[in-house]
């Protein structure tokens, strides 16, 4: 007695029809993902280079949302039971040629068919426990990382060290301001010198004046006393 056909076994499936797509390229694809639960199916897919991975990922994605709204199963404990294309129609272009002929071009279309069933249980039981030390390793190498993050942080300086900084801050000031006032000071020595020396120069100026009238004075007085004499 035959088997379940294809197209017959138990799922819910998402048909896309008419796919501009070769079936030959679309089963490639189909190849890789056969058997597969739906979460490593859609990464193999997502990583895909093909054309073809793009639209198989699209009707995978329409499968699970079919099966999780429609028969309201759990979209991680389902896998790819059975995924198939079959032959569309093919369009008929023509290419011009030389000497007046053509050529016929073949556009494939094919009709992709994914089924997604529920897995069972002992599939289950090991998916959920390759998840679970999935997560626990994740955790480790999570906090593995944040430790040594911490590790490799410089410690922050004590509040101390700012104040003493204010206080070396506070008495470049004061020097500052003890320099600006010996400056002013020096200022006002010179000043005072400048007219000491001033008025030294005017003090000898006078009594050379003074000598003098007292020179011609004293000339006088002896002519007049000879005068008188005479």
């Amino acid at each position: 007695m035959p088997g379940v056909k294809t197209n017959e076994r138990e799922g819910t499936r998402a048909v896309l029809r008419h796919s501009r797509l070769s079936a030959s390229k679309v089963r490639q694809v189909l190849n890789l993902i056969r058997d597969q639960d739906v979460t490593l199916a859609g990464e193999i897919l997502a990583n895909g280079d093909r054309e073809a991975a793009t639209v198989v990922g699209k009707v995978l994605a329409s499968a699970v949302a079919n099966a999780a709204h429609n028969d309201g199963l759990d979209a991680e404990e389902l896998f790819v039971s059975a995924c198939y294309a079959d032959e569309g129609t093919t369009l008929k272009r023509w290419r011009p040629r030389a000497r007046g002929r053509a050529t016929r071009i073949r556009k494939r279309t094919s009709h992709i068919t994914i089924i997604v069933s529920r897995m069972p249980d002992e599939r289950i039981a090991r998916h959920r426990a390759k998840q679970s030390a999935a997560g626990a390793q994740r955790s480790r190498r999570v906090a593995s990382s944040r430790r040594q993050r911490t590790e490799s942080t410089p410690q922050t300086r004590p509040a101390t060290a700012t104040e003493d900084t204010t206080e070396t801050t506070d008495t470049g000031v004061d020097e500052t301001e003890a320099v600006e006032t010996t400056t002013d000071t020096e200022d006002t020595g010179t000043g005072s010198s400048t007219e000491t020396d001033t008025e030294a120069e005017v003090t000898g100026t006078d009594e050379v004046a003074a000598e003098a009238t007292d020179g011609e004075s004293a000339d006088d007085t002896d002519g007049d006393t000879a005068e008188e004499k005479g």
